[in-house]
């Protein structure tokens, strides 16, 4: 084997782990981002629906 791929192999390959790993935390953090990010909106849709519904009751009770 080259003696110049060696030395890059004997550097890269004991940081394979820690590139791993960091890649899984970010891949888990982008998810739980994503994740709270869609509860959030969920929410927000459930507020605008119950808003809908109190700005149609009002208008009824206004129209008699």
């Amino acid at each position: 084997m080259d003696p110049i791929l060696s030395e890059v192999y004997s550097t890269v390959l004991p940081a394979a782990p820690y590139v791993l790993a960091a890649y899984v935390g970010i891949l888990l953090t982008l998810f739980a981002f994503v994740f709270s990010l869609w509860r959030k909106s969920k929410r927000t849709e459930a507020d605008i629906d119950a808003l809908k519904r109190a700005l149609e009751d009002r208008e009824r009770r206004a129209g008699k």
